[in-house]
């Protein structure tokens, strides 16, 4: 049997950038699991040794099931966990017994229409709970739990019993006050259970009625001397179910259903730029940041869900539209919108050369800007750059007045750093007055350009036709003395470099053999050629049919290999 604790989630499971772990990360880490068996269970949850037993009962099933119950409220639980953490043993330090766990006196349904206090299972992992997609929702704040056993009953793929007239588990009133005082920064009114409460809106059937009456997939469990009595629900009404419990639960439901089926309400974080800033740099005020719009937002994600099997949680993410914006706050980003953004970004044709390409690079280098006045260093990173290793470190030691960007040079040999070979979509800019003087230069000389932001990078930084050009990987800005350093494309190569990419499905290979922290997918014309071009080199992260990141569960060494340095660069 696979249940899953508080700690194993930080192990297995996707975080919002808040720290909140993400329920569909959980219940696919555990429909990934080696077991016959699945148990979720709110922490809170004192498991009874009835579970356990009715488990075992339903285990010698051939069919697919699924079983749920709501957990008994009692205003104190009189034990505590032994040193071990194995043992429940009362005050005297006695160990207590399962039939004296199972003796204490309940009466109270713990469901009062929050989502808490329900206790689900189901065997046969490997096969589907539901009919379509889980969305991403906020594990604990509220619905997903209503929503889960609402989509498996409608969906008619498993055999379903409610068995809350059983006592499977008790829910400490002393417990949740614990629980409650520990997430007081997220109360029951916090936007993070407004997006739980608009997912359940916009996602499966839950706000479009009950499943249909006379459901032959739904029994009611019912102890009988020694084992248990199944009977069917005659007519399907969901307040004699456990979704009604306490009369609240399905009624609050269809509150949230009205008030989100109103398409003038929109998900959003209440955190301006700099809160994100402050939440998201590391000890060195450094942040990544990407730009991103809709037609990369699948891109971005994958870009995304490296950095995180990287460890790398200092990123924020910019979005061109509200589309992009309302997507990552969905996905637990550290997201916030560009209000100066162009509208009407092409979602095909937004690539190297266009109109689209050139209004969409300057608002980059507007954005670093701010950031850099701001007090934090920039790592700017194209969502078309996949990362090996976390640079970080690497570009940190660089040292003040340095400005790092990768080449854009494409012939093997001969300098790196010639007129217009500077990219513009990698680079890290440090909040010192060399940098930010140079990068206002920059922005200014955009504005004024009819090109994209790349051009002006290079003729401010190096100087018209390289005149500012120190050697072959060098500039120096003579108006700050900023150094511009042209990143080893054997470390930072481009798209063009050493014909990596052309090796498909040994790119990987081939950079770790040359020492790549990144490898950039541009050089090549489209955003469906470079989808395409990533995605057959293996070097893709992101499932956009479950929303999750790509992740092999069964490989518990994936989260713990790549080791970089730690966070402190100095």
């Amino acid at each position: 049997m696979e249940s899953l604790s508080p700690t194993e989630w930080h192990s297995v499971s996707w975080f919002r950038f808040t720290g909140t772990p993400f329920f569909h990360s959980i219940v696919a880490r555990a429909q990934a699991a080696d077991s016959d068996i699945c148990v979720l269970a709110d922490a809170e949850i004192v498991l009874l040794p009835e579970t356990v037993t009715l488990l075992k009962h339903f285990s010698k099933s051939d069919l697919d099931w699924f079983v749920f119950s709501v957990s008994r409220n009692i205003s104190a639980f009189p034990y505590h966990l032994a040193d071990n953490e194995k043992q429940w043993v009362d005050a005297d330090i006695s160990e207590v017994s399962f039939n004296k766990l199972q003796e204490i006196q309940s009466d109270k349904w713990a469901a009062d229409g929050s989502d808490r206090g329900l206790i689900v299972a189901w065997n046969n992992p490997s096969t589907p709970l539901t009919a379509g997609v889980m969305p991403s929702f906020l594990n604990g704040r509220g619905a997903h739990n209503w929503w889960l056993i609402h989509e498996v009953i409608s969906s008619e793929m498993r055999l379903v019993f409610d068995a809350s007239n059983l006592v499977l588990g008790l829910y400490p009133e002393n417990f949740i006050k614990m629980s409650t005082n520990s997430n007081a920064s997220y109360p029951d009114g916090s936007w993070e259970y407004d997006v739980n409460r608009h997912l359940a809106a916009v996602y499966g059937s839950y706000c479009y009625g009950l499943p249909r009456r006379n459901s032959p997939m739904l029994y009611k469990v019912v102890k009988q001397f020694e084992g248990y009595l199944l009977s069917k629900f005659e007519e399907l009404n969901l307040s004699d179910s456990v979704i009604n419990k306490e009369q609240n639960a399905h009624a609050d439901g269809c509150s949230l259903c009205k008030m989100e089926n109103n398409h003038s309400a929109a998900v959003s974080l209440p955190h301006s730029l700099e809160m994100l800033l402050q939440l998201a740099a590391d000890m060195n005020r450094s942040v990544v940041l990407a730009v991103a719009g809709a037609s990369y937002r699948d891109m971005l994600m994958s870009w995304v869900c490296r950095l995180r099997h990287l460890r790398i949680t200092n990123f924020v993410v910019c979005a061109l539209d509200q589309e992009t914006y309302e997507f990552s706050v969905l996905q637990g980003l550290p997201v916030f919108k560009d209000q100066l953004s162009p509208m009407n970004v092409s979602f095909d044709d937004c690539h190297f050369g266009t109109q689209c390409f050139q209004q969409v690079t300057k608002v980059k280098s507007r954005i670093v800007l701010k950031i850099l006045r701001l007090g934090y260093n920039v790592l700017l990173s194209d969502v078309d750059v996949y990362w090996f290793h976390n640079p970080m470190p690497f570009l940190h030691s660089l040292g003040p007045a340095t400005f790092a960007a990768q080449s854009d040079e494409f012939n093997m040999t001969g300098p790196i750093n010639l007129p217009r070979r500077l990219n513009s979509g990698f680079y890290y800019a440090r909040s010192d007055n060399a940098t930010i003087t140079a990068m206002e230069m920059i922005v200014k000389h955009a504005t004024n350009s009819g090109l994209s932001e790349q051009p002006s990078f290079y003729d401010i930084l190096c100087g018209k036709d390289g005149a500012n050009r120190i050697g072959d990987d060098t500039c120096l800005e003579p108006n700050t003395n900023l150094t511009i350093v042209f990143l080893s494309r054997d470390m930072f190569p481009n798209g063009a470099y050493s014909g990596l990419w052309e090796k498909k499905h040994d790119v990987q290979s081939a950079c770790r053999e040359i020492g790549c922290f990144i490898i950039h997918n541009n050089w090549v014309n489209g955003r469906r050629k470079k989808l395409q071009r990533q995605m057959a080199s293996g070097l893709w992260d992101y499932d956009p049919s479950s929303r999750l990141c790509v992740q092999n569960w069964s490989d518990a060494k994936r989260f713990s290999v790549q080791n970089d340095d730690p966070v402190s660069y100095d």
